[in-house]
Order: structure tokens, then C-alpha cells, then sequence
């Protein structure tokens, strides 16, 4: 029987805050809760959003049971990857398997629980992830554009659990980041086999390290394109009003983590965010400083008001 230690490190729970894309929503909607809806009911979308989330995060680990098993013979041939359960033969790949199903059905139960259109995002995700195993990750750019429409669908998922509408803009911010994430880890996967002298080589066949450099930079720029067209979109003054120019001010922060992790990622270091936060100063503060001021702006009574006084408004005379 596979030891609890090594099941946790299957379901890789570290990875779970890349599921912090469905809350988006939630956050962007109780930013004007606070000051016009009752406390039950934030309390009611609150919990909603938080069912959304772990149903995520379940049927993630469940896919990472299964991707592990299917994967593990490839994985024993690459320098980090071997250390996996399964690769290194502590949960065999039909134990893997099996509880990867049974994550997935938790999943279902749980997303059921908040609406029958969250199931259907939660199954359209389940379809994703098969594409992706059953051969879409052996295709170069479509291996990370499969990865990537599934984060799109986590924020998307969000807004569903909390029954309240999603800026298109949005959607094609967290597609595109979470595209250059693909492709940050593509580049580690590819360094770290290099400098360990391995002979893994990628099972989407990327031609080196100058071809996952054009898609990073592609990529990057798209993420920042779309994170400014959010923020200076009609649909961010509807919610925000005035405090919308100041989430367009936070863009050097994103552009500060990004060059970090293509940075860590010329170096093979590891493409966790958690682990890009435990080991990198520069991305913890970064992010830090992003998350305590998104607060500010999107919290702060005063912060609209103030942002009046300093810009050229919507509306306002040139």
C-alpha cells in the first residue's frame, strides 16, 4: 500500500494555487459587494467560490494521478521528474490510476454541489485533459494551448459558481499567462535535462531552447497586451469606475515576475510558483507588493477619489 506521504506528493498539492484563477471573480465581484450587498449574501457567492476552487484542485490531482502513471517510464529518464511516485516505484501506475479516478469523482460531487453548469465546466476541463493524454502533448504550441484553455476555463468556471458575467478580456489574460507558464516549464524541462547531460528530450518535440524563446517572448507580450486591455476596458470602469487606472498602474510588477521566471527558467530552476516564491526574493515581493495593492486599490474607499484627482478620466475633457 503506497505510503500517505507519497499520495500527497502524487496529488502535488503545491500546485493547487494555480486553481487561485477561479477565485478571480469572486474577488473582482466583492470589491463592490462590500459596499452594496449583505453579508449573507457575499457569504453565499464566498462559499460557492470556494467549492469552485477545491472542485478544481481535485480534478487537477486527479489528472496528475493519471498523467504520472501514463507518463512514469519517460519520467525515470529525466533528472527532477524521476523523484515522482510513480516513476521512482512507490505507487504503482495502477494505484495511480485509481485514485486519480477517485479525486475526479470527488470533483463531480463537489462541483454539483454548487450548480449543474459548474459540472459541465468541470467535464469540458475532464475532456481537455484526456485530449491532452491522449495525445494533444506530443503536438509543439498545442501541448501548452491545451494547458492554457484549461486555466481560461478555471476563471471562466469562477464567475459561473458565483452566477455573475466575465470580461472577455480577462479570460484572454489568464490564457495567455498561463501560455508563457507552458512554455517557462517547457525551458526548465529542457535545461535541467541538458545540464544533467539526460537524455530526455521533450515529448513535444520543441526544437531547443531558440524556438521556446520566440513563444516566451510571443507570449509574454500577449499577457501584458491583455492584462492592460482588462484594466483600461469598459467593462473594468462598469465594476471599478476610476479604480480600474489603478490596476493599469500595477502592470510593472507583472512584468517584473515575468522576466523573473524566463529568467529561473534559463537557468532550469524550478517552474512552481511555490516554489519560485519559497526560493526568489525578487518574485515574493514582486507578488507580495501586486496582491497588497490590488487590495488597496480594488478595498480602499479613498483610492478612487484620488486616482480622480491624479488622471484623465473616462468621460472626462481632454
Amino acid at each position: 500500500m503506497a505510503a500517505p506521504r507519497d499520495i500527497l506528493k502524487l496529488a502535488r498539492p503545491g500546485d493547487w494555487t494555480k486553481n487561485s484563477f477561479v477565485l478571480l471573480a469572486f474577488i473582482f465581484w466583492a470589491a463592490n459587494a462590500v459596499r452594496t450587498q449583505t453579508t449573507d449574501a457575499i457569504v453565499e457567492k464566498a462559499i460557492a467560490a470556494a467549492l469552485a476552487f477545491a472542485a478544481f484542485c481535485l480534478v487537477a490531482s486527479g489528472f496528475y494521478c493519471v498523467n504520472d502513471a501514463m507518463d512514469a517510464e519517460k519520467d525515470r529518464q529525466h533528472p527532477v521528474k524521476c523523484r515522482r511516485p510513480v516513476a521512482a516505484g512507490r505507487i504503482s501506475p495502477t494505484s495511480a490510476i485509481s485514485i486519480g479516478a477517485l479525486l475526479i469523482a470527488l470533483a463531480f460531487a463537489l462541483a454539483g454541489s454548487v450548480s449543474s453548469t459548474l459540472v459541465l465546466a468541470i467535464a469540458i476541463y475532464a475532456v481537455l485533459q484526456v485530449g491532452y493524454n491522449g495525445g494533444l502533448k506530443r503536438v509543439a504550441f498545442v501541448d501548452v494551448a491545451t494547458i492554457a484553455t484549461g486555466f481560461g476555463l478555471r476563471a471562466a468556471a469562477g464567475a459561473i459558481a458565483i452566477a455573475v458575467p466575465i470580461s472577455v478580456w480577462l479570460v484572454l489574460c489568464v490564457f495567455f499567462l498561463c501560455l508563457y507558464l507552458g512554455f517557462i516549464k517547457r525551458m526548465c524541462d529542457l535545461v535541467s535535462a541538458e545540464r544533467a547531460g539526460s537524455q530526455w528530450k521533450s515529448p513535444a518535440g520543441y526544437r531547443g531552447r531558440e524556438e521556446l524563446q520566440w513563444l516566451l517572448g510571443i507570449s509574454a507580450v500577449m499577457t501584458v497586451s491583455m492584462y492592460l486591455s482588462y484594466t483600461l476596458s469598459d467593462h473594468a470602469w462598469t465594476l471599478f469606475g476610476s479604480r480600474a487606472t489603478g490596476l493599469a498602474l500595477l502592470t510593472p510588477f507583472v512584468l517584473v515576475a515575468i522576466h523573473r521566471f524566463w529568467r529561473r527558467a534559463n537557468e532550469g530552476s524550478s517552474d512552481s510558483p511555490l516554489e519560485a516564491l519559497r526560493s526568489d526574493r525578487v518574485v515574493l515581493v514582486s507578488i507580495m507588493l501586486f496582491v497588497a495593492l490590488l487590495g488597496v486599490v480594488l478595498f480602499a474607499p479613498a483610492v478612487g477619489s484620488m486616482l480622480e484627482r491624479v488622471f484623465l478620466m473616462q468621460g472626462a475633457a481632454a
